[in-house]
């Protein structure tokens, strides 16, 4: 309980520090945002939100289609099981490459749009928290935290001050995912969407 507590008070620390220094918007995302909006809109239609994919895109990599970490690649940075694994559920990706940029939008669009498919909140807010929950850290974990959540009486269809709350992953693991979402929804996202990138922006 007590290295939860930690967990939790760091996230909230780490929120309120991000929170204090202006979002840049790399210049590399004006050569990707065409692609970006074509397969965003191919996945989710008209109404697409394009604005919130970027911010994604930002958190992920900063829009270097060279990123790597000790475990992902690329643009969306994939990981290599997991860019394998996606053509089996959205062939039309075509075969796995984390370090092309085409392949890493149709990616990263096809996968937000298959975690929302198995998600459901009280809001769009939270069924994408939910999404961006599971892209970070594992489907299998959201819905862990969510049952976590409903046993210690929290609001299971709400991730603010709720699922984000509650977790039996490590704490470093915890502070990394909570702080992936809230960056991506809550100050990434309003930075695109103000630098004039289409959509609306899924939290108040």
């Amino acid at each position: 309980m007590k290295r939860l507590l930690v967990a939790i008070t760091l996230v909230a620390a780490s929120a309120l520090a991000a929170a204090a220094s202006p979002v840049r918007i790399p210049e590399a995302s004006a050569r990707y945002r065409f692609a970006l909006e074509r397969e965003a809109v191919a996945r989710f239609g008209l109404d697409a939100p394009i604005a919130r994919i970027a911010a994604q895109i930002h958190a992920e990599s900063t829009w270097e289609p060279t990123a790597e970490s000790a475990y992902a690649q690329g643009l969306s940075q994939f990981t290599p099981p997991t860019a394998a694994w996606l053509p089996t559920v959205c062939p039309e990706v075509g075969p796995p490459d984390p370090w092309d940029a085409g392949w890493s939008l149709r990616a990263i669009t096809c996968y937000d749009a298959w975690l929302l498919q198995r998600v459901d909140g009280a809001t769009v807010c939270d069924e994408w928290a939910f999404a961006l929950s599971g892209y970070n850290g594992g489907l299998t974990w959201v819905y862990r935290d969510r049952a976590r959540a409903s046993a210690k009486g929290a609001d299971p269809a709400r991730w603010f001050d709720h699922v984000e709350k509650q977790s039996g992953r490590g704490a470093a693991h915890m502070v990394e995912n909570r702080s992936y979402v809230a960056r991506i929804l809550r100050r990434f996202e309003p930075a695109y969407i103000a630098a004039g990138w289409p959509g609306e922006a899924a939290c108040p």
